[in-house]
């Protein structure tokens, strides 16, 4: 790895236009320990008091679902796991997973390898530098479309692809491919942490289907081939944390969230009209509905506005993984769901490649993005 980068000085002026990728026109680079030496948060980061975080919000009572027993058959374990899945579906749409049969030497190698990037120098980072317009790279908060509200943050994400016939291993050799020798235990550890929240992600989907009544298998036969998205985020510290947001309110487009938090606490869930959060628990997965699997469920089974925070000591670190379904696949939800006071459709169908190229292109995701999404299909005739 590089171990020379030039750095910004504390008193370089911060871009005021993020439309482009300004940070490499500019040099610009999100370093919090040199905007931590600044008097104040610079004013791009600062959100209105309204969306301001609160440092003491309740616990979200949220279950916690042991899937030893669905997974090995067990009818009355997968009754009761089906029962909480759809009590949680139809509330606010997050449920914690414990037994998932996932590894936990996979899980501690994600994070270890998310701590040598994240604290790799800038200029190392950069090789990874997300282009415009394409899901996969390295990006900061002065690498993006917006120009006010920005996150507190760093991600690195890439595009996973389940299809078999291409034999293809997506995130191993895009990583590989980007950023060359040294790399090769990196990429192999994120290409198998993918294909084990790809599998992983497909159990949950069968739950889900046997909580709506329907077919076992119809979910999980949607989901096999996905076009699905892994995100390494890190939340470095702020001297003013009640100021900022690590990630702004937002309802996920996407079908399923799996998280997997580090041991500092962030994560926090609109529920009840106020801010709840959600403690980290190393032996579990937190998985919430997407917006996506909202629409699959004709709006029978939530997604909920959710944010991340900050604090001022410790730098926090998650791995999300967003399945998705196939580009070209149209989301309808299956005809057992709409029956009874469900009959009428809550929304059009879709693809998600659509769905994707609104969110990217025309709408930065909040809680009425589906609604918005919907109104901008109608409006295209």
């Amino acid at each position: 790895m590089a171990m020379q980068c030039l750095r910004n000085q504390p008193n370089m002026p911060l871009p005021l236009n993020f439309d482009q990728d300004k940070d490499n026109e500019t040099g610009m680079i999100f370093d919090p320990r040199l905007l931590n030496l600044q008097p104040n948060v610079p004013t791009q980061f600062l959100w209105p008091d309204h969306e301001k975080p609160s440092m003491s919000s309740p616990t979200l009572r949220i279950p916690l679902i042991d899937l030893a027993g669905f997974l090995s058959g067990d009818p009355l374990s997968a009754s009761e796991a089906s029962r909480l899945v759809a009590d949680a579906g139809m509330r606010h749409g997050f449920f914690l997973v414990t037994n998932h049969g996932v590894d936990e030497r996979l899980i501690s190698r994600a994070h270890t390898c998310m701590d040598t990037f994240f604290t790799s120098p800038s200029c190392e980072k950069k090789r990874a530098q997300r282009k415009w317009g394409e899901m996969s790279g390295y990006a900061s908060s002065f690498v993006g479309r917006f120009a006010s509200k920005l996150p507190w943050k760093e991600t690195l994400s890439f595009c996973y692809s389940s299809d078999k016939k291409t034999h293809s291993e997506t995130v191993k050799d895009y990583i590989y491919g980007t950023m060359g020798d040294g790399y090769e235990e990196f990429g192999k550890v994120y290409q198998e942490y993918c294909e084990a929240m790809s599998d992983l992600s497909l159990k949950i989907m069968e739950l889900l289907g046997m909580s709506l009544g329907i077919e076992r298998s119809r979910f999980r036969e949607f989901f096999e081939e996905n076009d699905s998205i892994l995100r390494l985020n890190y939340y470095p510290p702020c001297k003013q944390p009640d100021l900022v947001l690590g990630t702004g309110p937002h309802c996920d487009p996407t079908s399923l969230t799996i998280l997997h938090q580090d041991q500092v606490g962030g994560l926090q869930v609109f529920v009840d009209g106020q801010w709840q959060c959600v403690p980290p628990n190393p032996r579990a997965f937190v998985v919430n509905i997407g917006d996506t699997l909202m629409a699959l469920t004709n709006g029978k089974y939530k997604s909920c506005l959710h944010r991340a925070v900050v604090n001022s000591e410790r730098e926090r670190k998650s791995v999300a993984f967003f399945l998705c379904p196939k580009g070209d696949k149209v989301v309808e939800p299956p005809k057992e769901i709409l029956v009874g006071d469900k009959t009428e459709r809550a929304y059009p169908d879709f693809t998600w490649s659509m769905f994707l190229h609104f969110t990217q292109k025309h709408y930065r995701s909040d809680m009425n993005t589906l609604q918005e999404f919907t109104k901008w299909l109608q409006n295209r005739g």
